[in-house]
């Protein structure tokens, strides 16, 4: 088990450490939220954990077959609901791959990258499409 120690640093920022390596990271409020939208957003964060956890996935399935992902970028879009309670309605994303469309392993990567953690924790009420394009 990892432990993550957050603490309220006043003004709708927060800083949390990682117990195994001591990293801090800070998240503030966004604007539209009565923050100062200076950092990442709780929710921001959500999104980054799609988007890399993807990425993870994809990869370790990428290194066992000898193929390098290197360059491959995730652009997520994070929508948020108009109505309460404030939460996260659509997580968007396009994937840009700089490999072949045809490669042989095409549909075990986007498979692995569709079935990452982070992804299948999120209620299936959150829009998590992904888009693969392959541009090698």
């Amino acid at each position: 088990m990892v432990t993550i120690t957050s603490t309220y640093d006043g003004g709708l920022r927060c800083t949390s450490t990682h117990g195994p390596s001591g990293i801090k990271l800070i998240t503030d409020a966004p604007v539209d939220n009565h923050g100062k939208g200076e950092s990442f957003s709780p929710t921001d964060l959500v999104a980054t954990a799609v988007a890399n956890c993807m990425m993870t996935v994809m990869g370790i399935a990428a290194e066992r077959h000898g193929i390098d992902l290197t360059g491959t970028t995730v652009t997520i879009g994070k929508e948020m609901s108009a109505d309460l309670p404030r939460r996260i309605v659509a997580l968007k994303s396009l994937m840009t791959i700089p490999l072949p469309s045809d490669h042989p392993q095409r549909a075990l990567l986007e498979g692995a990258a569709k079935a990452c953690p982070v992804k299948q924790s999120l209620s299936p009420e959150i829009d998590s499409s992904v888009e693969f394009r392959w541009v090698g």
